[in-house]
């Protein structure tokens, strides 16, 4: 493809209009202020009149076929949303289950301009599946419930991980990939914990965990490991020697911060739930201020309701300046590469997330004419602050469209029928509700 004559964001996180960017072999192999000689080359020719070219959004926290439970946990602090809500819905899906709303999930992303997510669920063959069908990219790790103290070998799970890392992982020409999960310290045990640093240590694979989500959860585990934070329960077991993704950090000291910053982990900010749970809000505009790694989530449907991650994107660039006091906490371009680029290197993804040439055609293309964007004074915050998710009118991975809002409606999701995957959610949700 060929987008003629587009406004872009570029690897700068500037705004440059009237650019020509050349898609081809799945990768951006042209971007100039004049069109390339060979334009024929690139195929179809996209008209760029009124619309805006960025990187496509990475979610860095997601548990994706939590579709089902959207509308169903409601209201509830965190202990009792899982305990009493969560956890008795999931002990009733089943592989099928998951595969129909993963599926969901990655047509309401590629909606929203998201082509990547970091998942944290169960099922992985059949997420797996669904992530390929749909065209998306995403990293998956089979969720780890480990109250028994045991060795790592002897759950289940162990076998199952090794076996999806020889059959899943770099499959769909690299767009899955396989991590290793810990579900948060209090899910967990210390010797199966350790067992998995060591693990990872020795493939190269990448940890995703739950950090320091609720003010509970902190002193409980001070409680259990001798007045250690999760953070430094973590560390001191080696979890941070390894690449890791760290979800919501909210409950976090000083010496907490320190930490983080010293092992570069990446701190998968989510806003819209820790808000929706009554967690509190992460320490976001110190982790910017020095340089740390903060991406941006969505969370499961249970505690957000939607995966329109520039709803995210515009609530991260604004309740840290009310809570903060301070209008200069979070600038948009910080929320916009928190939501791209981080997040892409979050995953491992060294050649995604941004509009640059060489790197992977990860790109959303947003109509620009409505009358919120005008003036366009400032392009990057009217993205942050007036655009949204619905102004998305096409989806590209790895240079295929996975979702094209000029097509009909039944031909918008190439990879995707999405209203028999609509039926099957639905269906499948009432079932479950039954059973509870």
């Amino acid at each position: 493809m060929l987008f003629n004559d587009i406004a872009i964001i570029d690897e700068d996180f500037e705004y440059r209009p009237n650019r020509y960017v050349g898609v081809k072999d799945g990768v951006i192999a042209y971007i100039s202020d004049r069109p390339p000689a060979d334009a024929d080359a690139y195929g179809q020719a996209y008209d760029g009149a009124g619309k805006l070219l960025l990187p496509a959004l990475f979610n860095a926290h997601a548990h994706a076929p939590m579709t089902l439970l959207r509308g169903f946990a409601e209201n509830l602090p965190l202990d009792r949303w899982l305990n009493e809500k969560c956890w008795p819905f999931e002990a009733k899906m089943t592989d099928d289950d998951n595969y129909w709303a993963t599926l969901l999930a990655c047509a309401e992303m590629s909606r929203y301009g998201v082509v990547g997510f970091s998942d944290m669920y169960y099922s992985t063959r059949d997420r797996a599946r669904a992530v390929a069908e749909s065209g998306l990219k995403a990293n998956l790790c089979e969720g780890l419930l480990a109250f028994e103290p045991k060795p790592y070998s002897e759950y289940p799970i162990a076998a199952a991980n090794e076996e999806y890392v020889r059959t899943l992982h770099g499959t769909a020409g690299g767009r899955i990939r396989i991590d290793y999960n810990i579900h948060a310290e209090y899910t967990s045990n210390e010797q199966t914990c350790r067992d998995i640093v060591e693990l990872l240590k020795d493939n190269g694979l990448r940890l995703h965990l739950h950090l320091s989500e609720t003010e509970k959860e902190v002193a409980e585990c001070r409680e259990r490991h001798g007045g250690l934070s999760p953070v430094q329960y973590f560390e001191e077991i080696g979890a941070f020697d390894v690449p890791c993704t760290a979800a919501h950090c909210v409950w976090l000291d000083d010496n907490d911060v320190n930490i983080l910053d010293r092992h570069g982990v990446f701190v998968a900010n989510n806003p819209v739930s820790n808000m929706k749970l009554g967690s509190g809000f992460a320490p976001v505009p110190e982790m910017l201020r020095r340089g740390m790694n903060v991406c941006l989530g969505s969370d499961g449907m249970a505690s957000n309701n939607n995966h329109n991650l520039f709803s995210d994107l515009y609530v991260m660039g604004l309740i840290y300046k009310g809570s903060n006091l301070d209008p200069t906490a979070v600038e948009p371009g910080q929320a916009l590469r928190a939501a791209t680029r981080t997040g892409a290197l979050s995953q491992g993804r060294d050649d995604c997330g941004l509009v640059k040439e060489g790197f992977k055609a990860d790109l959303c293309v947003m109509e620009v004419t409505g009358p919120q964007w005008c003036p366009m004074t400032s392009p990057v915050y009217n993205v942050a602050y007036a655009g949204d998710g619905s102004d998305v009118v096409l989806t590209m991975c790895d240079g295929k469209v996975v979702y094209d809002g000029a097509a009909a409606p039944e031909a918008r999701w190439p990879g995707i029928d999405v209203e028999r995957v609509k039926a099957e959610v639905a269906k499948r949700a009432k079932r479950i509700i039954s059973e509870l």
